[in-house]
Order: C-alpha cells, then sequence, then structure tokens
C-alpha cells in the first residue's frame, strides 16, 4: 500500500503539469473552406490566421500566440506568429479602451467592433506603423471560462480585415480570425 501511494504522489505532479499545458497548447483545426486557415471557433485553441498579400500569417507551435496590454487608456493586442516563408511576425493593434486591470476585463470587449480607420487606432506590422488603414477588428465573442467555480481564463473569438499602405505598396491582411485563450501569464496592466 504504501509503495502505491509513493507511486501515485511521484505521478500527480506530471498529471497536473500535463492538464495545465493542454490548455495552453495550440490547437489547429482547419477552415473547411480553406485548409491553409484554422477555423473561426470559440473554444480558446490559442489559434489565429490571415491571408497577407495572397499568403499566410499564422499562429505556430512554440510562439505564444497572443500578448494584451492595457496601458494609457489604450489596449494592445499583439498576435504573435509567422508568415509563408517561416518567417516570425507581430500585427500589433492598439486602440482606446475602458480602464481593464486584470484578463477578466476582458469581458468588456465582447461583441464590440473597432473602426481600424479612426485616428486614435494604431496598426504595426512588427515595429512598422502601418498608413491609409482601412478596416476592422470584431471581439465577437469573450467569454470567462471557469473550472470548478476557480476563473481559468478569458477566451477571446473574433474576425479581422484591414487594407493599409507599408513601404508606399499597397496590401490586404484578409479573412483573419482568432480563437485565443488568455491568462494573466499573457495579461499586463501598466
Amino acid at each position: 500500500m504504501k509503495t502505491h501511494i509513493s507511486t501515485l504522489l511521484a505521478v500527480l505532479p506530471f498529471i497536473f503539469f500535463s492538464c495545465v499545458d493542454v490548455m495552453d497548447q495550440t490547437i489547429f483545426i482547419p477552415d473547411k473552406d480553406d485548409p491553409n486557415l484554422p477555423a473561426y471557433t470559440e473554444w480558446g485553441y490559442n489559434s489565429f490566421g490571415a491571408e497577407y498579400d495572397g499568403y499566410y500569417f499564422l499562429m505556430s507551435d512554440g510562439i505564444t500566440p497572443c500578448e494584451i496590454t492595457y496601458s494609457n487608456n489604450q489596449l494592445q493586442f499583439l498576435l504573435h506568429g509567422i508568415t509563408h516563408n517561416g518567417d516570425k511576425m507581430k500585427l500589433l493593434f492598439i486602440f482606446p479602451s475602458e480602464p481593464m486591470s486584470d484578463y477578466k476585463d476582458l469581458a468588456l470587449l465582447h461583441d464590440r467592433e473597432i473602426n481600424l480607420s479612426a485616428n486614435n487606432c494604431t496598426v504595426k506590422i512588427d515595429d512598422t506603423t502601418l498608413q491609409n488603414i482601412e478596416g476592422k477588428l470584431h471581439f465577437k465573442r469573450v467569454q470567462l471560462l471557469r473550472i470548478d467555480g476557480l476563473l481559468e481564463r478569458a477566451i477571446l473569438s473574433g474576425v479581422f480585415e484591414l487594407s493599409f499602405m507599408q513601404d508606399g505598396v499597397s496590401s490586404i491582411i484578409s479573412n483573419g480570425r482568432f480563437d485565443l485563450g488568455i491568462t494573466n501569464s499573457v495579461f499586463y496592466y501598466r
């Protein structure tokens, strides 16, 4: 009996940590119309994708897909991913927001559509601020996931599209979608 308890105590941490890791993994469910993109889902799969000038910008295993920072009445919604040739890329949306000090406050974004062409919005690819932006970022659904009554994460699901000028060239990001599980490990208040 003592051996069984010792074995159980030795195995429990591995079971616990493997369960926690599963919720932070990226899950790619292919879109039925374009299997190169993830399907639009609302389960917190830590996935996102978009077409970028005829190629793809997608989340990738080993890269934290999203970071959110609230600072000075603005929310910064940052997607980290890779392009079609494997290069890392960051897409950053900055827009005015109600005060948020914790990831649970992201519920304020439920069904909120951001007009990216508004003067108080900024979009960047890597460190380059995009010019002449037209488009939208729509947080279609924000859910607060509770497990055994404890808040585990906020799930942000939505879509985005934009056209812009970059280095004098017209570009388009279309069919953008995201399904992200957000905890305090990727939400920052400054």
